[in-house]
């Protein structure tokens, strides 16, 4: 398909990391330099660190009376003060004795460096809709909080929540209708874009542990997973300067997520480090994993899927050896290519 390289249980023979020469390392950090990642994110750091945030997003109204694909809010936790999103294509299909068929639930996390957006933002909203329309799902995206007001596990928290209430609702008589009329709660998926990826891995590594029943969760999809570390990688160094996550950047946003006294080999931000949680990696479902090579976590990202099968567990990884971070959210093309390899994912 195009451009896309697949990978099933499979790992790369080369090394991730960069031993760039001196000259080129010093040229980097004179770049790294001259650049200030708070104006290119258009956000202020208060003294009681909050955040400012001056970029301004479209954003979508949910539309219960759309078409091709309803939505609506719901409230997840008051609390926290987060709620859903949920979304329904209007053409149901059927099965061969005329019933509607329920349809796979996928819950997604949004993208936006744990710091911007929601999901109301137009292209999360428009990437659910495609989700719900094009492969028939029932989709629940989370707005989770936000970082640094919430640090990291806060957002995996909100995920869990969403978790569970998804699977209250298949045993409450008076739960969300578009659920329990329509979704097949033996079908969930966690699906992931950018730190949403992130998020789906350490909510994903949370289900062995809970009582989800009768949900099951049948995969994990990650669209370019967040992940970084201490130790530069590669392409990291190679698009230091990217236009849409140079490396001031990516650093900024993992200081305002990560706990604070931690760095970027906390496990939260670099998975492929030794802790307690690689020994819950084995647990997790099948999974997808996509990226494309000229985002500067591609690396990262590859070692990630080497990781996985290290551990056993079923993976399939499909990277595009053109393009860059968020590509599929400006290239239709790349999209729809980005949907077909979840389609096949889905229902194979």
């Amino acid at each position: 398909m195009g451009s896309w390289l697949y990978a099933k249980n499979n790992t790369r023979n080369s090394s991730n990391y960069s031993y760039f020469s001196k000259e080129e390392e010093e040229n980097t950090k004179t770049q790294r330099s001259r650049f200030d990642p708070y104006d290119h994110l258009n956000i202020e750091l208060n003294p009681d660190g909050t955040l400012n945030r001056g970029q301004s997003r479209p954003t979508i109204e949910a539309n219960p009376n759309g078409d091709p694909v309803v939505s609506k809010d719901v409230t997840l936790n008051v609390k926290t003060k987060t709620w859903v999103r949920i979304f329904r294509p209007t053409k149901l299909p059927s099965n061969i004795d005329n019933t509607i068929a329920r349809l796979p639930i996928v819950i997604y996390c949004h993208h936006g460096g744990w710091i911007l957006l929601s999901a109301a933002d137009s292209d999360a909203h428009t990437n659910c809709e495609d989700i719900a329309s094009e492969l028939l799902t029932i989709v629940v995206s989370v707005n989770y909080r936000l970082a640094p007001e919430s640090r990291l596990p806060a957002q995996y928290e909100d995920a869990v929540d969403a978790m569970n209430w998804v699977k209250e609702q298949a045993t409450n008589p008076n739960g969300e209708q578009w659920l329990t009329d329509y979704g097949d709660f033996s079908r969930c998926y966690l699906y992931g874009v950018g730190c949403g990826g992130n998020i789906a891995l350490y909510s994903g590594l949370k289900t062995d542990l809970m009582k989800l029943e009768p949900l099951k969760i049948a995969g994990v999809i990650m669209n370019q997973p967040m992940f970084g570390g201490l130790q530069r990688t590669e392409s990291e160094l190679r698009y230091a300067a990217d236009e849409i996550l140079p490396l001031p950047v990516l650093d900024l946003l993992w200081e305002l997520v990560l706990p604070k006294s931690t760095n970027r080999d906390h496990r939260y931000c670099n998975p492929m480090v030794q802790g307690p949680h690689k020994q819950m990696i084995s647990t997790l479902k099948r999974c997808l994993v996509t990226g494309f090579s000229g985002d500067p976590m591609i690396d990262r990202q590859q070692e990630f899927v080497e990781m996985l099968v290290a551990c056993g567990v079923q993976v399939e990884a499909c990277f595009d050896d053109y393009g860059f971070h968020n590509i599929d959210l400006v290239d239709p093309r790349r999209a729809s290519e980005l949907l077909n390899i979840v389609r096949e994912f889905m229902f194979q």
